[in-house]
């Protein structure tokens, strides 16, 4: 039945999940309020449901925009049910303006096999990704999907090559010459940010951990299924899975060598992970399967949410 329902993008699909993404949001508010009840406060708070509104949306044009879907809201539905299984990125805005500028910039990447306004592409998304490492450093990393992009569409204008390092160049004298005019403690603190810490020991409690051994176990499903069917996809819409692959794996390493962890970090492999889904269930022949898959990914999510709060 929900996969029936999410098969086709209409109106009442999006306000299906436009209505979930505001209950579970207000609902964790609720369980997480605090004493400060401002207007800057509330704006904050409605300022960060408005990313996550973005977030969604933007992954969903990617997929429409890209081929990767046919025309269906289940992207927009993975997305949501995505960030119920670490409620605690609906409070870290950081994490959500980086992973919001990152998913700008991937726009851009993946729209890069049209070969259209190239060179305009790739120093767009190259502003973007370290835009996004002001919020978060190691999304520095996905300037690696860049280059890889270059690599299977426009490697032979060397020109592009340098674009990343002219935007490179470009946001960091602009950084930090407003560092020097408004705060000279935003650059310690980026800097202090770029330090590398590998462990795992972060779990304050095992449904954190549940709650990881989930998400980890769907994502290496889906992409084994992805990777076992890639032969058997259209061959023009390869260079664009493979992109998808590296985000997701970049994504990966953002969090496994990022200080401070914790299970938002994981933000960055949300994208990819709702774009590989969607497209193994629209692929995928047997309905009764498919209806199975989903309603199991939609109670661990739920059972993620709840248990986190």
């Amino acid at each position: 039945m929900i996969t029936s329902f999410f098969r086709k993008s209409t109106p009442l699909n999006y306000s299906v999940v436009i209505l979930g993404l505001l209950f579970f949001f207000f609902f964790f508010q609720i369980k997480h309020v605090t004493n400060n009840n401002s207007l800057l406060h509330i704006g904050l708070k409605c300022g960060l449901l408005g990313i996550l509104f973005a977030a969604t949306f933007v992954t969903n044009f990617i997929v429409k925009k890209n081929g990767l879907s046919k025309d269906s809201a289940y992207t927009v539905l993975f997305y949501f049910l995505i960030l119920l299984f670490f409620p605690g990125i609906l409070n870290n805005s950081m994490l959500l303006l980086s992973n919001f500028f990152i998913l700008l910039a991937t726009r851009r990447i993946i729209s890069l096999h049209s070969l259209k306004d190239s060179k305009e592409k790739i120093f767009d998304a190259s502003i973007w990704v370290f835009i996004a490492a002001l919020f978060h450093f190691w999304s520095i990393l996905f300037i690696v999907l860049i280059f890889i992009s270059i690599l299977f569409h426009v490697a032979r204008d060397y020109r592009n090559w340098f674009l990343p390092i002219i935007a490179f160049f470009s946001v960091a004298i602009i950084f930090v010459g407003s560092a020097l005019c408004f705060n000279t403690t935003w650059i310690n603190r980026t800097l202090e940010k770029s330090m590398i810490d590998l462990r795992i020991n972060y779990f304050t409690n095992n449904y954190q951990n549940v709650a990881f051994s989930i998400y980890a176990t769907v994502g290496m499903f889906f992409v084994i299924l992805l990777l076992l069917s890639l032969s058997n996809r259209p061959l023009i819409l390869h260079p664009t899975y493979k992109k998808v692959l590296s985000a997701l794996g970049i994504g990966i390493a953002v969090f496994l060598i990022s200080p401070n962890k914790s299970n938002d970090l994981l933000v960055f492999t949300f994208a990819p992970l709702a774009m590989i889904m969607t497209s193994h269930i629209e692929t995928a022949q047997v309905y009764w399967k498919k209806e199975i898959v989903v309603w199991i990914f939609v109670s661990a999510s739920l059972f993620a949410f709840f248990t986190q709060l």
